[in-house]
């Protein structure tokens, strides 16, 4: 299994490279995982009990009401970590659905084992930090996209971001992520020279 752990290794050593004995702890945690396409892997009011390494496939977290409108908040693709990390960190029930978008695979550790890891290697506990304080950074970035900007303007960000992603997630999913209905989004990729 030792080469399938090198997305979590390359992933690891962008947050923060950790000492050898850190590392074999933490590579002792993953085990493979393949879900099929719309698969939720985690629904609201449940705890997250896996940290994900997506190695194939595009996932969404999206939230949905009482009323069943659903608003896409993030996409996963290879090579990222995934899954929904407050209700991961906190260990309380999620507000929100891990689902995939295509057939994926993933390497998975469960929640136990990963908080017991980081008990015993700081150099854990920094890299998780570290790591959920880049999400805390995209989040923040993104929301004062969807408060600040046209749809035009949240549209070339995006493309800017992740310029492969028209090719990776469904156009309707793109349009849900953007706030914007399907239509709408169609009209503004035919506008918009990319």
């Amino acid at each position: 299994m030792a080469d399938s752990l090198d997305p979590i290794r390359s992933l690891t050593e962008a947050v923060h490279p950790l000492p050898e004995e850190a590392w074999q702890a933490f590579a002792g945690i993953w085990q493979p995982f393949e879900a099929a396409r719309k698969e939720l892997l985690t629904t609201a009011g449940e705890k997250e009990r896996y940290l994900y390494v997506v190695l194939d496939g595009v996932q969404r977290v999206y939230y949905a009401d009482d009323q069943g409108r659903e608003a896409t908040l993030v996409f996963t693709y290879p090579p990222s970590f995934g899954g929904v990390l407050d209700a991961l960190m906190q260990q309380t029930p999620s507000r929100y659905y891990f689902e995939t978008l295509t057939p994926s695979r993933f390497l998975r550790a469960p929640a136990e084992k990963l908080f017991a890891a980081m008990a015993q290697h700081p150099d854990l506990e920094l890299l998780v930090r570290k790591g959920i304080t880049g999400a805390l950074s995209g989040v923040l970035e993104r929301l004062a996209e969807v408060q600040s900007f046209s749809a035009e303007d949240r549209f070339r960000s995006l493309l800017k971001r992740s310029p492969h992603i028209l090719q990776l997630v469904p156009h309707k999913y793109l349009a849900n992520y953007l706030g914007m209905d399907a239509t709408n989004f169609s009209k503004l990729i035919n506008r918009v020279k990319i």
